[in-house]
């Protein structure tokens, strides 16, 4: 019997009349310290699956919007290779009007969806929620690792990074000062929310590393770094992005789960709906 994501009833899961495609990638090929990111997308379906889907705040059931859950992308013979699969995936179901969604496997798995959107839309930005920076144009003899995640949309594209607070020297050569609001910067005011979204283009793909978040509040990640957002503060900045720009995708990535405690899974199964939540009105 085929798995429908969080249990919903076949008519809102069939691909045919769903709005939104959810892609499972989990591949964990290029991590660095902890293991376990290529879990994640089977922990984040699990939570779903034990997730209230009546949203409060909307006041709305989402997934009536019919949420369709692809089979996982498998390929992992190299990082390159993994690419290519998810940028061919991702290309097809752009191609067939379908409103992408992602969830990783540690963050090389989003290169290939970036790349997909760029070649969709004329003038995107990439809003990247993250502890990292992300943008060596290779790491460990490749261009699609972990660490370079996000090198490719920073020539491409519009690239707005929030939550930065770990970086390599050598990035400092393409980091743009002016679009990067670190994570230290950040807590002492919310203008950085209405002045991010102002160097917004209408268009807007939004990638998410889940170290983007305080380790207190999940620290089920690879690579979890000290000072990182609260789950309230990120609702309200996605809310405002919702709700002034298109955004046309969306991946969460780097879900590391530990078999003892649930709380991260869950909240990036919260995470994933409430951004479908702003995105889609149903009443």
């Amino acid at each position: 019997m085929k798995r429908n994501y969080a249990g919903i009833e076949d008519k809102y899961a069939d691909y045919k009349s769903a709005k939104v495609v959810l892609v499972p990638v989990p591949y964990d090929g290029t991590s660095t310290w902890q293991k376990g990111a290529d879990k994640g997308p089977e922990a984040f379906l699990e939570a779903s699956e034990n997730m209230e889907l009546y949203d409060i705040e909307t006041n709305q059931l989402t997934y009536k919007i019919g949420i369709n859950l692809q089979d996982p992308i498998s390929e992992n013979t190299s990082p390159e290779a993994m690419t290519k699969a998810v940028y061919e995936k991702i290309k097809s179901e752009i191609a067939a009007k379908k409103f992408v969604t992602m969830f990783g496997g540690e963050h090389s798995v989003s290169i290939g969806a970036i790349r997909a959107h760029f070649e969709a839309y004329d003038n995107l930005t990439v809003l990247q929620l993250d502890a990292h920076a992300d943008l060596r144009p290779t790491y460990e003899g490749s261009k699609c690792n972990h660490a370079c995640a996000l090198h490719e949309a920073s020539l491409n594209t519009n690239l707005i990074q929030v939550g930065i607070r770990s970086m390599d020297e050598s990035e400092l050569e393409y980091i743009n000062m002016n679009k990067v609001y670190f994570g230290h910067k950040i807590h002492s005011n919310k203008d950085w929310m209405d002045r991010s979204i102002g160097q917004m283009t209408e268009d807007v793909y939004i990638t998410i590393d889940l170290d983007c978040f305080d380790p207190g509040e999940l620290p089920s990640t690879g690579t979890p770094e000290p000072g990182g957002m609260r789950f309230n503060v990120m609702m309200e900045y996605l809310k405002k992005v919702f709700t002034t720009k298109n955004v046309v995708g969306f991946d969460i990535v780097e879900l590391c789960p530990n078999e003892v405690s649930k709380a991260s899974d869950f909240l990036a199964a919260k995470l994933y709906y409430k951004m479908l939540s702003y995105k889609f009105d149903i009443k």
